[in-house]
């Protein structure tokens, strides 16, 4: 008997270290949760190539449709490998509120069994996916700024501002709103103070932003208005008729934005779970709504709705929903999307032709004005009251209080500090280049067409 009782005291014993072992194991990532991030990963590079691509292309000339589509897929390319070079360790690395460490340049120490962080404790996916999808954001934000100054700029002087945007404007904000120690690091109130303590600027200010309406859209927004301020109206503008060549590629790329767009926010919540189909939903619901507002007004005021409009529309509800996504409740993620197709619709008609800009594909009215509409928006949309979610506390496991005015200062701090920073970081991009190579072609050139001029090639034969 005593024989016996000894034998189970040893295998109980053995057990509960095992279980202790197990208790102290590292998270495995989720294989639903990390083919969720991958297809996230496809459908954002979509987005850009061909999506983004397509919807400047058709909207430019025929004469320049090459030109827009090159600089949307070696943009794509070339921040891509900025990426894997020192991109990634600045925006996701501990160092100061605005700007991470070096400690993974050439994605140094990251292996097949590194992890990334969640919003849930105890659930990660591995680093390399992580890596792999915010290099596709880093992708798009400069694609999307060539919009603004389209048709007119040289291939060379677009490549090079890039490279120094990227470096001093998108890796800066995107670690101030984004990095930070990760929800496991919030084991209790001191423990959570130290880990904020190590955030980025914005993401301490209690900024929200769920998928970039701050990081990609306001930040490409900016820089797009002040391209288009220095490089001046295109030769002809305001006199000659400068129509978009093929509105069937703009809605091909307007689709393939929407459905990408589900990579882009869905993908955002890392975890395919609940809270990601909320997510999904609300991406759906704002879209709808924002194309319908556009064309509403639209259809009011000139008469008659337009594919260019519903569009346009589209895109305007996809960027005004991006930071709120994660937040919202699908009937503000619906108004969110009407004020947001009615607002950005007047910012390209009305607003434009006051401050007598030639922003080509509005970049700034539908980015820049949509990413403001949803920065604060997100503030009235999270808020329980309106059917959001409001926001997670990571040391009591529970929702937090919820104050509207308290979020809408913090996010004006993250809409106020990426104007200024986007702005100023643009302004001395544009002025290095233009005294390196010049920023804008020759008027011969410009009228020639891009396409000929600066590829050697053109986008049809007739």
């Amino acid at each position: 008997m005593k024989k016996m009782s000894a034998s189970l005291i040893t295998a109980l014993l053995l057990l509960s270290q095992a279980g202790l072992a197990l208790a102290d194991a590292a998270p495995v990532p989720n294989k639903g949760d990390t083919a969720w991030v991958i297809v996230s990963t496809i459908l954002v590079t979509l987005m850009v190539i061909p999506g983004l691509a397509l919807f400047y292309g058709g909207m430019v000339r025929s004469k320049n449709m090459l030109s827009i589509l090159m600089q949307v897929f070696v943009i794509f390319s070339l921040t891509s490998i900025l990426w894997a070079l020192y991109g990634y360790s600045v925006a996701f690395t501990e160092g100061t509120p605005f700007f991470g460490g070096f400690s993974k340049l050439f994605l140094a120490g990251i292996t097949p069994d590194s992890v990334a962080a969640t919003f849930s404790k105890g659930v990660v996916i591995p680093e390399y996916i992580y890596v792999a999808f915010q290099l596709t954001f880093a992708g798009i934000t400069p694609a999307l700024i060539v919009g603004a100054f389209a048709e007119r700029i040289k291939f060379s002087a677009v490549l090079l501002f890039i490279i120094l945007w990227f470096t001093f404007a998108y890796l800066p904000i995107a670690h101030m709103v984004w990095y930070w120690a990760g929800p496991d690091a919030y084991t209790s109130a001191e423990a959570g103070s130290a880990a904020a303590a190590t955030a980025g600027f914005l993401f301490q200010k209690g900024a929200l932003d769920f998928a970039g309406g701050t990081v990609v859209h306001i930040n490409a927004g900016i820089a797009g208005l002040v391209g288009c301020l220095l490089i001046g109206k295109r030769t002809g503008y305001g006199k000659e008729s400068m129509a978009p060549h093929s509105v069937t590629m703009t809605m091909i790329g307007a689709s393939l934005l929407w459905v990408g767009w589900f990579g882009f926010n869905v993908g955002s919540n890392l975890e395919a779970n609940g809270l990601a189909a909320l997510v999904f939903v609300n991406t759906l619901l704002a879209t709808a709504a924002a194309t319908l507002a556009w064309v509403g007004a639209e259809w009011l005021i000139r008469g008659k709705p337009s594919m260019l409009g519903g569009a346009s529309g589209a895109v305007a509800g996809l960027v005004a929903i991006t930071p709120a996504c994660g937040w919202a409740g699908p009937m503000g993620s619906i108004a969110l999307g009407v004020v947001a197709g009615v607002v950005c619709f007047w910012a390209v008609t009305s607003l434009k032709k006051f401050l007598g800009y030639d922003d080509s594909l509005d970049v700034f009215g539908v980015h820049g004005i949509g990413g403001i509409i949803g920065a604060l928006g997100t503030s009235v949309t999270s808020a329980p009251a309106f059917g959001g979610t409001g926001v997670w506390d990571y040391v009591t496991n529970a929702v937090a209080e919820y104050s509207i005015s308290t979020q809408f200062i913090s996010q004006a701090w993250g809409v106020g500090t990426s104007i200024i920073w986007s702005g100023v970081v643009s302004l001395i991009a544009f002025k290095i280049v233009d005294v390196i190579v010049g920023l804008r072609v020759t008027e011969e050139v410009e009228r020639e067409g891009l396409d000929i001029s600066e590829h050697g090639e053109t986008a049809y034969h007739h």
